[in-house]
């Protein structure tokens, strides 16, 4: 049997860049931490009451980026990419220090992440890696917006559908295999948002620190960005590079099918309130039994990493 145990970092990573909505100069410090720990954000400009356990029960107001909250009322905004990065280089503990509210976007992907995290290293805990098993399905429904998890056997699907009232995004539909696929393009893919949105963006007071530097704009067929998109899904795989850091918030790695319609932040949000609300959806188990339950299962490195 296979015995998969949590990792951390080997050592601390230093960044600096610009809060996507906050516009401010943002200084972020990633920590290894103690096993059993999970993913802590700290906010170094607040004294007291300064921790935020990245879970999916803090997030409030997923409105174009995933902002969760203490018990105290302080937040830290914008931490989608890297939990996707964490999810992806299966780091399970680590302590994220920031002195603003919000994560820096760097160059809106979740690439200079996931590079730091592979040049630092992970190293493996004393302690097992617990895996979510998905024992229902459950949906959500928001008009058209659909968002679904159902049961598989050791890995992660994301099926994504976007669909875009612009000539150039339309409607475009990704499954992405975690068994199998490579994460490369997934970690590359950058935030976009649509020209004539960008004003009624800005005047909800968002976006403020939003260039083409750090997001790819596109005004009707043409995108805005001078070297154009990294890859011709880039749109599609950024929605699944937000869904997985999303679905990081659950603390744990899932094995299960997603299936999602026009989803987002707010959506994924809802489904796993849903899903975690019935004991009966799903359990948490170590790889080893999970092993044991599926005898037919297939033993796959990347399946597992994750």
């Amino acid at each position: 049997m296979t015995k998969v145990n949590q990792k951390t970092l080997k050592d601390k990573i230093r960044f600096s860049g610009i809060g996507l909505h906050s516009g401010l100069n943002v200084n972020l410090t990633i920590k290894p931490s103690e096993p059993d720990s999970g993913i802590i954000f700290k906010r170094l400009d607040i004294q007291d009451h300064n921790i935020i356990h990245a879970n999916f029960k803090n997030v409030v107001e997923p409105i174009l980026c995933t902002k969760i909250k203490n018990e105290s009322g302080i937040t830290v905004s914008t931490v989608e990419h890297l939990m996707a990065a964490f999810y992806g280089e299966g780091v399970d503990n680590a302590q994220v220090e920031v002195d603003a509210p919000e994560i820096p976007i760097l160059d809106g992907s979740a690439v200079d992440f996931v590079d730091a995290i592979k040049l630092v290293g992970t190293e493996e805990q004393n302690k097992p890696r617990q895996f979510i098993k998905v024992l229902k399905k459950v949906e959500v429904k928001d008009g058209e917006k659909y968002i679904s998890i159902e049961p598989l056997n050791q890995d992660l699907i994301i099926d994504f559908e976007i669909i875009f009232n612009n000539p150039l995004i339309r409607t475009r539909r990704k499954e992405f295999k975690f068994s199998k696929d490579n994460l490369t393009d997934i970690y590359n893919s950058r935030t976009f948002c649509l020209y004539e949105e960008i004003d009624n963006i800005k005047r909800k007071g968002l976006a403020k620190g939003g260039s083409l530097e750090n997001a790819v704009v596109v005004k009707g067929n043409q995108i805005l960005n001078e070297d154009g998109l990294r890859n011709r899904h880039e749109f599609v795989y950024h929605k699944i590079l937000d869904c997985l850091g999303d679905i990081m918030l659950s603390g744990n790695r899932i094995f299960g099918h997603i299936i999602t319609s026009q989803g987002g932040h707010a959506l994924t949000n809802k489904l796993l309130v849903k899903f975690f609300s019935d004991k009966a959806n799903w359990s948490l188990e170590n790889f080893e039994n999970i092993e044991k339950q599926n005898k037919n299962s297939y033993k796959n490195p990347l399946a597992i990493s994750i």
